[in-house]
């Protein structure tokens, strides 16, 4: 009887120290190389490597790059086009005029030889240039706030792994130290099975936990991978790297009116503004195609020497042309009409998209903001379900103590124990992320 006492209060003792470590707050130690903690990413680090390395990001700023070179090819209408050109030409037969008693006369030189400096300028396009300037600097625009808005995609990409990643982390150590508690109770179990002091049932049932942990963990692993593989993607490391994320639950949300959500997103969300923007452009564009109806008024002038003048017609003499010409449009086959009414249904497509995306931003606010109340709601839960857990494992450990419950149920305790801690883990982590997805359905830089 007293060996049994002893064998329990060792039982007891071991399962205290269990709970202590489980109880005990941390994150992964090592990363799979063997790398220490401090190693660990941050979120701010992994979107800052995301959107400075990602070929989405590059691709953006290149298209800025593009459409520069688009505003100053437009600009090139206020400027004048200058070309030099030269030619020789040998001409027979040689027309010859015949005067009697004169003698005859070359009407033009066999060999002809000229060279001019030619100059154009578009004086007036009653406001053509000006308007195609103003379209590419629209394009611009749109560029830049595509570049924001693939910066803000691939920063909710990054949150959404790094919280995805720090949770598994958590799950994993949690489920390494079950299984290293488990065993050690396993080993207990058989010396008390030796003694009498438990039954094979017992031993059965602490294997298909074991068991159950192991699976559990291996699902976990995987899901490890395939998140690290992701994230490597994202911030452009090498596959073979196994990145570990630091535990950060501190995001920050500045107190907004419920009721100005929807003006504030309004405002601020990407999709909105570039369909604002693309608004803009569809009338520039409209703008652009009435300006075809309009006149343009051109001067040119050329300068230059050939041979061929009367009566000297071998002999180099300078020559010059200026020219002020207006071309006035009649009739283009209806082209014009054609194209402002393509442009005018372009635009009207557009004002249904804004609709859509008032609607789109309206559902994501109200997704994004019940997402986070509940989340919220979960971490108090489940701060009161853990405490609960911890109240009702002391009783567990008294009653084993008093022989009332079998070594079991007090394991199934302390399983309880863990649990909860994963599930407010879980909660406070979903509320985090929440906070993120708020501040993207609102329009708010994440990065």
């Amino acid at each position: 009887m007293e060996k049994r006492i002893a064998l329990r209060k060792i039982f007891i003792l071991f399962v205290l120290v269990i709970s202590f470590r489980n109880n005990s707050p941390g994150q992964v130690n090592l990363k799979g190389n063997g790398n220490p903690i401090n190693d660990s990413l941050s979120l701010k680090e992994i979107i800052g490597l995301a959107i400075s390395t990602h070929p989405t990001v590059k691709e953006a700023e290149e298209t800025i790059n593009n459409a520069n070179n688009r505003i100053n090819l437009a600009k090139t209408g206020y400027y004048p086009e200058v070309d030099m050109n030269a030619n020789y030409s040998n001409i027979g037969p040689v027309t010859t005029l015949r005067i009697p008693d004169i003698g005859s006369i070359k009407l033009f030189p066999e060999n002809n030889y000229s060279a001019s400096l030619n100059f154009r300028q578009v004086i007036y396009d009653f406001g053509r240039t000006r308007k195609n300037v103003e379209f590419e600097n629209e394009n611009k625009a749109i560029s830049e706030q595509t570049l924001e808005q693939t910066k803000q995609k691939l920063s909710l990409l990054a949150v959404n792994n790094f919280y995805t990643l720090l949770f598994l982390q958590s799950a994993i150590r949690i489920k390494e130290e079950q299984l290293s508690g488990l065993n050690e109770h396993l080993n207990n179990i058989n010396k008390m099975v030796a003694t009498g002091s438990a039954t094979e049932y017992q031993v059965l049932s602490t294997k298909v936990r074991i068991s159950a942990i192991e699976s559990q963990k291996v699902d976990i692993e995987a899901a490890i991978n395939t998140q690290q593989a992701f994230l490597n993607t994202l911030i452009g490391n090498d596959q073979a790297s196994n990145p570990v994320v630091k535990n950060e639950l501190n995001a920050i949300l500045e107190v907004i009116p419920s009721d100005s959500l929807m003006t504030y997103a309004m405002k601020h969300r990407d999709d909105v503004i570039l369909n604002q923007k693309r608004i803009s452009l569809a009338e520039l564009k409209y703008g652009i195609t009435r300006l075809q109806y309009n006149p343009v008024l051109s001067f040119s002038a050329t300068g230059g020497a050939k041979n061929g003048y009367v009566p000297y017609l071998d002999e180099i003499r300078p020559n010059y042309v200026l020219a002020l010409g207006m071309r006035i449009p009649i009739f283009d086959g209806m082209k014009t009409k054609f194209n402002l009414s393509q442009v005018k249904s372009a635009i009207t497509s557009l004002s249904y998209e804004s609709d859509y995306i008032r609607r789109n931003v309206s559902n994501d606010l109200v997704d994004a903001e019940t997402y986070m109340f509940s989340s919220e709601k979960k971490v108090v839960q489940y701060s009161l379900q853990l405490e609960q857990a911890l109240k009702a494992y002391s009783l567990a450990v008294i009653s084993f103590n008093t022989g009332i419950i079998t070594n079991l149920d007090l394991l199934d305790s302390n399983t309880s124990v863990s649990e909860s801690r994963l599930l407010l883990l879980k909660a406070k982590i979903d509320y985090a992320a929440s906070i993120y997805k708020l501040k993207a359905a609102l329009g708010e830089r994440i990065y």
